[in-house]
């Protein structure tokens, strides 16, 4: 995915890359963290790679593809990248940095008080997080491609994309119970090795999958962003 970045959108593609996986790795590490709901490791698998990078290797791919006159795709494509990487970084520091949170969480900021590291469960200091994630790797690409506007976009669209996330980790993600430990679990099958019983949202719709929809939502606005901004 980082070839693909670098090949459809250069040097400047590739920095935002590296903002968010250098800052995201960092925050992961220097905050400690709350457990989330029965979570993966701490490294990232195949799925989780997709999910927060796919979007913008697919429209870096887009990029490499001739396009007619007066389109500039290599230009779309940094705004799609940066959208995108945006609200990965921003659901990434929201979940480290609303760990620090000394109030618990609500699900969806005004709903009812959730358990920490519950999909939905929002702080202030987890949208501090969040916000500021995604203008760190706006800003990288705004200056790395010489494009100011894409500084407060990517920040509103990054912001947004974790919004988004949010919003369907609560409303529609699985949710099971271990009828062994009579534990919440985000998996069919628990680690403690029995199978769970589904007790609300979509059975198939598991974490990457929001995630996925959440960066795939965002690189759509970053593509109706850099739109009105003349691009």
């Amino acid at each position: 995915m980082g070839t693909l970045v670098l090949l459809g959108t250069g040097w400047a593609g590739g920095a935002v890359l590296a903002a968010f996986f250098v800052s995201s790795t960092a925050v992961g590490r220097a905050v400690p963290e709350r457990p989330r709901l029965d979570e993966k490791s701490e490294r990232r698998d195949a799925a989780q790679v997709v999910a927060n990078g796919g979007p913008a290797a697919l429209a870096a791919l887009a990029a490499l593809v001739p396009a007619g006159p007066g389109i500039n795709r290599p230009g779309l494509a940094v705004w799609i990248v940066t959208a995108s990487l945006a609200a990965a970084a921003a659901d990434t520091w929201a979940t480290s940095i609303g760990g620090l949170s000394r109030t618990a969480p609500r699900r969806l900021w005004f709903g009812s008080v959730v358990e920490p590291g519950t999909n939905g469960g929002m702080t202030a200091a987890g949208n501090v997080g969040a916000l500021a994630g995604a203008a760190l790797v706006a800003g990288v690409g705004a200056l790395a491609a010489g494009m100011p506007a894409l500084a407060p976009a990517g920040t509103l669209v990054g912001f947004a994309g974790m919004l988004v996330d949010s919003a369907l980790g609560a409303l529609v993600q699985g949710r099971f119970r271990c009828g062994a430990c009579d534990a919440e679990s985000e998996w069919r099958v628990h680690r403690c090795g029995a199978r769970t019983v589904r007790i609300g949202g979509l059975a198939w719709l598991d974490n990457d999958g929001v995630n996925l929809a959440a960066t795939a939502i965002a690189a759509g606005l970053g593509a109706v962003a850099w739109r009105l901004s003349g691009g």
